[in-house]
């Protein structure tokens, strides 16, 4: 070996790298430059600090929340925040804090649930669109371009009208905005990745166009794919809360913020705590995802670690 070859980096026989290790995205995690990369972006620990925040919350609802999220209590109806209800509660005296917490479980899981479909869906059809090309690839692409020349919230909540008032069809009505994206991102890398020795290679030795997807198509991907995952969450968490905000998401009695600020915008003026903590729940939650994406981006960008 060279001596300054890269000793991670897989080689055949001639000294060049693995085709399968370079179509994997290369060798083993530089930890080392990940820890950099985050201790010299404050805002990407912010990130890290906020999502870490949410996903125990999810995770310990049963434990942390005080009082069952749909406990009624007429005699506290609308109560200011105290010690015995941190947030205040409802106009039917249910608890604030532990409904906030218990719809963390609905709104980020919803989050995650839209970008899983859409990120899935699109990524294979992306790349198995840049494969093929020809007349099959001009199809796909002027499908996604019609879908993409609609604003995505008013092509959101027209899908989720049709579909009806629910927290399922909202939810795979935003999904369903948010595949052209990945369809984009994949196809960009099947369009570079065709034409390398090692593909035209495996499409010598039989392989499928499927095989060739999950095999390398898919692994290079990944990385673009990854930041632009854990930037969508975000975003469909604001969608689906403003979904549900109009009534076309989640339904009475669902703890999830978007129809917790929905019902609170009547007693505003004068009771603020029953719309601005759901609020700030889904403020601070997509603030977290999104400077955690930037620092991903930084992060798994090769042209800024080739600096």
């Amino acid at each position: 070996m060279a001596p300054d070859a890269n000793p991670h980096q897989a080689t055949v026989a001639d000294g060049t790298p693995d085709p399968e290790t370079e179509a994997a995205g290369g060798g083993l995690v530089d930890w080392a430059y990940v820890l950099h990369q985050l201790r010299s972006s404050p805002l990407t620990i912010v990130g890290l600090s906020l999502i870490t925040l949410v996903l125990f919350t999810m995770a310990a609802a049963p434990w942390i929340a005080p009082y069952d999220p749909n406990r009624i209590d007429l005699t506290s109806r609308l109560a200011p925040p105290s010690l015995k209800h941190w947030m205040g509660t409802d106009q039917i005296g249910r608890d604030l804090f532990s409904r906030i917490i218990w719809g963390s479980r609905v709104s980020v899981s919803i989050g995650f649930a839209i970008v899983g479909i859409s990120m899935l869906i699109g990524t294979v059809t992306g790349a198995f669109s840049g494969l093929v090309g020809g007349r099959t690839d001009s199809i796909i692409m002027r499908f996604m371009d019609v879908l993409l020349s609609f604003p995505s919230f008013v092509m959101a909540m027209a899908l989720a009208a049709a579909l009806g008032p629910d927290l399922i069809n909202a939810m795979l009505a935003i999904a369903v905005v948010r595949i052209p994206f990945y369809v984009r991102l994949a196809r960009g890398q099947a369009l570079s990745l065709r034409e390398r020795p090692y593909v035209k290679a495996a499409v010598t030795f039989g392989a499928t166009r499927m095989q060739i997807v999950r095999r390398h198509v898919v692994p290079n991907a990944m990385a673009p794919i990854i930041v632009q995952s854990t930037l969508d969450i975000g975003s469909a968490i604001l969608t689906a809360a403003a979904l549900s905000f109009i009534g076309l998401g989640a339904q009475p009695p669902t703890a999830e913020w978007g129809a917790m600020v929905s019902a609170g915008r009547d007693y505003l003026l004068d009771q603020w705590w029953y719309a601005t903590f759901p609020g700030l729940a889904i403020l601070l939650t997509a603030v977290g995802f999104n400077l955690l994406g930037d620092g991903l981006r930084d992060i798994l960008d090769p042209k800024l670690r080739a600096r």
